[in-house]
């Protein structure tokens, strides 16, 4: 399989795309986008790893899908491209970082910055039909983002990941706790934010761990 993704991701995970489930997920995809509007755009499937070499991740947060309005979803979780309105959970994230460290709230939902300083930004499923919430799941895309985390959790350490909401933490079950930071809360969605996502302090917390074991913290 000729999977475009950063070279040191590719060195990774080129066992998976060799495996039954991603050529049956390959074939299923490029049929999609063969047959129906899909987001993110194809070349951006993969952006999460490629701004972030697996060398480079400090920071790993999970999302479950992309957005599946136009414009929004670019590869990232919970980011959105400059110019489009912040949807309820960015902004509740944003309404977090203010709380939890003082700074302003930017005028992009662009998350790129984050990615360019270590933060892998992971849905669990990379693609979705427009305006069909969920409409790629349980097609493989987990599987293989499950190896990337498992990649992660097994050879490096002291990162931070950062597991909002049920989803999420089921997710990371596997990651050792003596080995990296994992930090779970309520998910920032309106429906669940003032059950424990607010004031969870994630993004104070992440720093003071990436500062104790000799890492530069994160702009956020």
């Amino acid at each position: 399989m000729n999977v475009q993704i950063e070279d040191s991701w590719k060195q990774q995970l080129s066992p998976e795309f060799e495996k039954d489930y991603f050529v049956r997920l390959t074939d299923f995809v490029r049929n999609e986008y063969r047959t129906t509007t899909i987001y993110p755009p194809g070349r951006l499937i993969f952006n999460a790893f490629n701004l972030c070499p697996f060398d480079k991740v400090k920071v790993v947060i999970i999302g479950q899908d992309p957005y599946h309005g136009p414009n929004q979803a670019h590869g990232l979780c919970f980011s959105v491209n400059d110019g489009i309105d912040f949807p309820p959970s960015l902004r509740n994230i944003f309404k977090e970082i203010q709380s939890d460290l003082g700074t302003p709230v930017p005028s992009s939902g662009n998350l790129t910055r984050w990615a360019n300083q270590g933060v892998l930004l992971l849905n669990a499923t990379l693609t979705v039909r427009a305006h069909q919430a969920g409409s790629h799941q349980r097609q493989g895309w987990e599987e293989f983002t499950d190896a990337a985390i498992r990649a992660l959790a097994d050879k490096r350490e002291h990162l931070v990941f950062i597991l909002w909401g049920s989803y999420a933490q089921k997710k990371g079950a596997f990651i050792d706790r003596n080995k990296h930071l994992v930090l779970a809360s309520a998910h920032p969605s309106p429906l669940s934010a003032y059950n424990g996502f607010f004031g969870n302090k994630h993004f104070s917390r992440t720093n003071e761990y990436l500062i104790s074991h000799g890492k530069s913290p994160i702009e956020w």
